[in-house]
């Protein structure tokens, strides 16, 4: 359980403290990963630690820390698991069963419909609306979740989730919000009404491209005890190291939120300037369809900006081209890269359609890189 930092603190003086444990003299601020299949038993199973599956110290430290990021100053639970997935279907899984129904985004992260086949086939009714205009509201009656995505992937669309988790609540639903673009720095869902903030921390939450890791953070424990149990169920454990880089990481959660969002707007600025260049998204843009409710809705506006590009070959001499930017899937790390989101066909995207995620290198390289990419492209 977390209850945050202890009196006033900003998000960068938090985050070097989060889940740290209490000093002791000759060791580390941040012990190293415990790796261990099990723990000395004697007698009952009463104590914190009894078998690898169920828990493991490092766990507990990046649980607390994620927690105080999550909800600064409240009692809340975090889950960790393996993925982004892993998390996403533990709450999926563990909260409905045949009969029930649950609302999705029809124009989410790209593996959801996956995990829409399996609904389906264990007898879940899947209702599907877009992100934009609140559109999930029409679809609630007679549901036992809803799931929102806001901002979502790719398209960058936002949605009122106060006023959808209110609607939900009333309709008897619970709600979980992924906020795997936003990270809590930019978004706390459960302040916003949210039963469940869930997310891949193989984003923005870790930043550095190098695990895979994913969080369901709750204010109900008992809800959260079912994410465990889920957790247990199907052996979705992060290791030990992954837990321990990701704590490691979240210590400098905000300097690299800062940059990348500075960085993101002014790509989508000089994007915005462009011919070539339609149907431009950035939350943060003054003009974006979505400034105004993520203005209110949103701390930060994250680091992903998307754009369209005439057509696949162009889109693709354009990624060539770039020297300072990734071509690579998959978004929020240090370093900036950018796809041609069509080549995976699941997202219902135009062939151009280019997803670009900011890194923390510096503005004006990042800026000319992109620009000078777009020059070559049109001079070709």
């Amino acid at each position: 359980m977390s209850t945050g930092t202890h009196g006033p603190a900003g998000d960068g003086t938090r985050a070097v403290r989060a889940g740290l444990p209490d000093p002791v003299t000759y060791e580390p601020p941040l012990p190293g990963p415990v790796f261990a299949a099990h723990y000395h038993l004697p007698g009952e199973p009463t104590g914190p630690y009894t078998y690898g599956r169920d828990s493991n110290p490092t766990w507990t430290l990046l649980e607390r820390a994620v927690g105080e990021l999550e909800a600064p100053g409240e009692p809340v639970e975090t889950v960790c698991f393996a993925s982004g997935m892993a998390a996403l279907s533990a709450v999926l899984f563990s909260q409905l069963k045949a009969g029930d129904t649950v609302v999705m985004p029809s124009d989410g992260y790209q593996a959801l419909p996956l995990a829409y086949e399996r609904l389906r086939a264990y007898g879940v009714t899947v209702r599907t609306a877009p992100t934009a205009d609140d559109a999930q509201l029409s679809l609630l009656q007679g549901a036992r979740l809803l799931w929102i995505e806001s901002p979502s992937n790719p398209g960058l669309d936002v949605c009122d989730i106060q006023r959808l988790a209110d609607a939900a609540h009333r309709a008897g639903a619970l709600v979980a919000v992924d906020n795997t673009l936003a990270t809590p720095l930019g978004q706390r869902p459960l302040r916003l009404g949210a039963d469940f903030s869930v997310a891949s921390d193989t984003k923005g939450t870790t930043g550095h491209g190098d695990l895979l890791l994913g969080h369901v953070t709750c204010r109900d424990p008992a809800l959260a005890e079912e994410v465990r149990r889920w957790r247990k169920v199907v052996g979705a454990i992060p290791g030990p190291m992954e837990a321990w880089l990701a704590h490691r990481s979240l210590a400098t959660i905000q300097l690299r939120a800062d940059r990348q969002c500075a960085n993101a707007l002014a790509i989508a600025r000089a994007l915005a300037e462009r011919g070539e260049v339609s149907g431009l998204r950035y939350p943060g843009l003054p003009g974006d369809p979505s400034y105004p409710l993520a203005s209110r809705q949103m701390r930060r506006y994250g680091g992903i900006v998307s754009f369209v590009l005439p057509d696949r070959a162009y889109a693709e001499r354009f990624l060539g081209a770039l020297t300072l930017v990734d071509d690579a899937t998959s978004f929020g790390s240090v370093r900036s890269s950018a796809e041609r989101r069509g080549r995976w066909g699941g997202d219902a995207v135009p062939e151009g359609f280019i997803r670009f995620s900011a890194g923390v290198e510096d503005e004006e390289d990042l800026v000319a890189d992109v620009l000078r990419a777009l020059e070559t492209v049109a001079r070709a």
